[in-house]
């Protein structure tokens, strides 16, 4: 038997067995190469046109090269290069990449796709998820208390138009930018602008300091309300009696059961007193000069809301993508249970009227425009490094412009409802007051919710179960906004830094959730409501309508809307239309410098209860703001003298978008004859 094997065995020619060996070789190069990447499926293509057709040509199924399986096409013609493609023999080359040829009409197109050693990016669970987030981030506590008020402020329902325009022409188009940018780069607001425009990287570590001083105010609004919710699980709610050791001489109660009160000039409601005197405690600091201790109550509240954020964000979208379904969806909930019972109350009607009758006179004036800008762009919230942050872990081909036609239509329908929900309640308070319905509605901001909407609902029929529920969805609202917001911070420094950091992301967000409390604690002492005003006006108001004016203009005019809009082609399988491009251009980057000169020259009258902010709090306003906008021309400088050659190369080298590592295209495409 041996001796029949060994004659079998030298039979062989010796060109089959050094083919034999050849094939053996490649086989072991390529469990090889498969072992080294994990992640990465190899393959060479050829394709008659896919330079042109770019990443949009994968057959479903098929693993790109950042580790994800694409969806199905967004067109018809998507597909059709790879269904012409076909292998023609197989070449080994270096670890990591392969490669086919063959000659069509006397070209040879050769297609490599490429593979990445780096950790796959995480990605959204379901699409749910991301919508969720993204609307939790956009709809938040603006869309209940500052929308309502500055809607009746100028002119009604004709304010409806301005708010419109604006949201069409400048809001629409900067969120679907945002998006655009995040899913086809896939990097945080730092490290994408060396795809961008390297020298404005600066814009990424102002929005991270931006962030940072909205978080230290913005909890502390949830820590109010989440005394109230505390204090909302009594059988008499204590904002509704002047029997409490807070009140005053000058407290009269306003219950709907009472007919015979007497008030004045200095007669102060039970909410008002509660809120201001117990809550904020207020009358024990007499300024920002003098803040005074921090409320150990205030900071256990803070500190509970901080450990829900830490624990919602701390595994990255995964878990916060799945928070969000409660946080996002129960204030909706909320709303309509509060609609319906607000249209049952006496004097609603009177509310509604108020809130929607048009004064077409105000739209003449431009305080009207202004108010509608801001408004538009606050609630859409661009220009935070959310957007970004949560299109990057989209898969590439996700059609993000109609996820920012329906999340923007859904931010301003809610706006919109939300007056409703407010001003029939205000229009009950009217009623029992026996007073104008803009005498009920003269507060803005924490305290139509806090005072006028809190002694509302005191008045109700169930009040418990309805201060319960509606504080719980102030929380909500808040609490999603926040995610977002530190998860910009969060996704912007781990792209940034992925060697240090990917690997400690929990102890990384942990220090910055830290941080954030710590620098929290002014706005928790009796004076820090006025801490909290002064951040929104000044601090973090103009800062951030700078940076995105900054990144529009880098965007549509270094970067150029031509190749922009050919990576939303790449992406989505269409080009974007005229009206896009012209509002990225043109009319985004004059809607935000009419915002900027309008704050300029109309600086807002920052007063909060009796106390008129002095001369010196708007330096101090101006000077936090400036604080972060100082990265942009100082990271400039410090790009410029690190580059090397000449000023005019360093420069051009500095407005030169970097080559991407094509994580999620990976296609290299060689024509040779």
């Amino acid at each position: 038997m041996e001796t029949k094997d060994l004659t079998m065995t030298s039979l062989l020619t010796k060109d089959q067995r050094e083919s034999e060996a050849e094939q053996s070789n490649q086989r072991e190069e390529v469990k090889e190469a498969e072992k080294g990447t994990q992640d990465e499926n190899c393959r060479l293509m050829l394709a008659d046109g896919l330079a042109k057709r770019g990443p949009k040509s994968a057959t479903p199924g098929q693993q790109v090269s950042n580790g994800f399986t694409t969806s199905s096409p967004q067109s018809s013609n998507e597909g059709a290069g790879l269904s012409e493609a076909y292998s023609a023999g197989s070449t080994s080359g270096p670890a990591g990449s392969s490669g086919a040829a063959a000659t069509l009409g006397g070209l040879r197109t050769l297609v490599v796709q490429q593979t990445s050693l780096d950790r796959p990016r995480e990605t959204w669970s379901k699409k749910v998820d991301f919508l969720l987030s993204v609307i939790g981030y956009a709809v938040d506590l603006g869309n209940v208390w500052r929308f309502p008020y500055i809607c009746y402020q100028n002119g009604g329902g004709a304010f409806l138009l301005p708010y419109l325009l604006m949201a069409v022409f400048g809001g629409v188009p900067l969120f679907y930018m945002e998006l655009a940018l995040g899913q086809f780069h896939r990097n945080g607001c730092i490290s994408i602008w060396k795809h961008i425009c390297p020298i404005f990287k600066g814009i990424g570590f102002a929005i991270c300091i931006i962030a940072l001083y909205i978080a230290f105010y913005y909890n502390t609004i949830m820590a109010w309300a989440l005394y109230y919710l505390l204090s909302s699980f009594r059988s008499t709610l204590p904002w509704t009696t002047c029997t409490n050791s807070w009140n005053t001489g000058n407290c009269n109660r306003y219950m709907s059961t009472d007919y015979n009160v007497s008030w004045s000039n200095s007669s102060t409601s039970p909410a008002e007193e509660f809120y201001t005197r117990h809550v904020l405690q207020v009358h024990r600091s007499s300024g920002l000069h003098q803040l005074g201790a921090v409320s150990w109550q205030l900071a256990l509240c803070l500190l509970f809301i901080f450990t829900i954020v830490y624990f919602s964000i701390w595994k990255g979208v995964k878990t916060s993508g799945k928070v969000v379904w409660v946080t996002a969806t129960f204030p909706y909930l909320v709303l309509l249970v509060l609609l319906i019972r607000g249209a049952t109350l006496p004097g609603a009607w009177r509310g509604v009227v108020f809130y929607l009758k048009p004064d077409w006179q105000k739209l003449l004036s431009t305080t009207v425009w202004i108010d509608a800008a801001a408004q538009i762009f606050f609630s859409l919230g661009p220009g935070f490094g959310v957007l970004l942050a949560f299109a990057s872990y989209n898969p590439f081909h996700n059609n993000c412009y109609k996820d920012a036609l329906v999340t923007s239509s859904v931010n301003c329908l809610t706006s919109f409802l939300s007056g409703f929900v407010i001003f029939t309640v205000l229009g009950y308070m009217a009623e029992m007051r026996q007073q104008d319905v803009d005498a009920v509605a003269k507060d803005a901001g924490p305290s139509l919710l806090f005072i006028i909407y809190a002694e509302a609902i005191a008045n109700m029929p169930a009040a418990t179960f309805f201060a319960i529920i509606f504080f719980l969805m102030i929380i909500m609202l808040g609490l999603d906004s926040t995610f977002a917001g530190l998860e910009g911070v969060v996704t912007a420094m781990l792209d940034e830094f992925p060697d240090v950091l990917v690997k400690r992301r929990e102890q990384f967000v942990f220090g910055l959730v830290c941080v954030c409390y710590l620098g929290a604690l002014s706005t928790l002492t009796y004076g820090g409501a006025f801490v909290v005003k002064l951040f929104e006006e000044y601090a973090t108001g103009p800062a951030v309508i700078t940076v995105v004016l900054l990144e529009v203009v880098a965007v549509s005019w270094f970067y150029g809307t031509t190749r922009f809009c050919n990576d939303i082609q790449v992406m989505l399988g269409f080009y974007p239309g005229c009206f896009w491009r012209i509002c990225w251009v043109a009319i985004c980057p004059v809607f935000l410098l009419f915002i900027i000169i309008s704050f300029l020259a109309f600086p807002p009258e920052v007063k909060l209860f009796d106390y008129q902010y002095p001369p010196w709090t708007t330096a101090l306003g101006y000077s936090i703001g400036v604080s972060s906008l100082i990265c942009v021309p100082a990271y400039m400088v410090y790009h410029l003298i690190n580059a090397k050659g000449t000023f005019k190369q360093r420069l051009s080298k500095s407005i030169t978008p970097e080559p991407s590592n094509d994580q999620h295209r990976g296609f290299i495409v060689t024509n040779a004859v």
